[in-house]
């Protein structure tokens, strides 16, 4: 029983992270270090850094990739905290594009996607080779996906993973923090989203535990800023930790209204996938455009809760 359920798990997982990371190489490759001259020179008002925010997340696939190049640059001194707001915004909103993706169920184009990405690879041209990566990247994705519902099957049947999560539906707080923890460990929030998406398919989970994780794995994807954010400047600091407590603030606003996001998200579809991909993208265009016309207050917020001593003591 344990093997029938981590073999594909694991096996499933690799070739998911894998596939986004080939991805995430391929669309940087093509794009090069304009990425970052467009970080810079486009991010002078809260919505110019925004829709920066929104398209650079789409491109990486991740938005603790792009968090911590926010960072980066930040902490090179390209950009001013300021700025920085607008883009976590848009970060936030630009990961439900992979999501609202994968809940298409294009499962059964993932092999041709693959071999097509690796002929492309295989190409002399080097634009060829970087579409390729992103082509067999998004084939390894889907591969990941098929595989990791094998274990769906196992987990149902299996009582002791029956009484673990009939216990976490009765408290969404376990959901919650389900999803904080395992998206940490594995540094994709995506991964957790998919994860949670197969077992909501096969009903070992409630709409609204599955929704509780989602929220969870959207504050999970704020460590990896906050570990890059070990050994910079305070103003690098800011960033990550805006990051995290709009996250955060955004989970706690939601949490207690889940059963009504579940019901907008059913009454948009009948597909449990794609109920959580569209109850994923309210939450984050809800939190988003909601935040954006106080980004400059949000940021002397910040700025007050992380303060640069050095400024304060002059």
């Amino acid at each position: 029983m344990i093997v029938s359920i981590l073999a594909p798990f694991t096996f499933g997982l690799s070739f998911f992270l894998f596939g986004m990371y080939a991805m995430r190489t391929g669309f940087q490759n093509l794009a090069g270090k304009k990425m970052e001259e467009w970080m810079s020179r486009f991010t002078r008002t809260p919505v110019h850094s925004f829709w920066i925010g929104l398209l650079t997340t789409f491109v990486l696939q991740s938005s603790s990739a792009v968090t911590v190049l926010t960072i980066g640059l930040t902490n090179a001194g390209l950009i001013q905290f300021s700025q920085t707001v607008g883009i976590i915004l848009g970060t936030n909103l630009g990961t439900t594009v992979t999501t609202e993706l994968i809940a298409l169920k294009l499962e059964s184009f993932a092999i041709p996607m693959l071999l097509v990405g690796v002929a492309l690879w295989l190409m002399p041209r080097r634009n060829l080779r970087c579409i390729g990566l992103v082509v067999a990247g998004f084939g390894l994705i889907f591969l990941g996906i098929d595989t990791m519902k094998i274990m769906a099957k196992p987990l149902e049947q299996s009582e002791t993973f029956r009484s673990l999560f009939m216990e976490s539906s009765h408290s969404i707080w376990v959901g919650l923090i389900t999803g904080i923890v395992f998206t940490a460990l594995i540094h994709s929030g995506s991964a957790t989203t998919v994860i949670t998406m197969g077992l909501l398919t096969h009903q070992v989970l409630s709409m609204e535990t599955a929704l509780a994780i989602v929220l969870g794995a959207n504050i999970g994807t704020c460590f990896t800023a906050v570990i890059a954010s070990i050994g910079t400047n305070v103003a690098s600091k800011q960033v990550a930790w805006c990051h995290t407590l709009f996250n955060v603030a955004g989970a706690l606003v939601f949490l207690p209204i889940l059963p009504q996001l579940a019901l907008v998200s059913a009454f948009l579809t009948d597909n449990p996938s794609m109920q959580i991909a569209h109850s994923q993208t309210i939450f984050n265009l809800v939190c988003s455009l909601v935040a954006l016309p106080f980004a400059a207050q949000i940021g002397r917020f910040i700025q007050w809760l992380v303060p640069d001593k050095r400024r304060t003591s002059r």
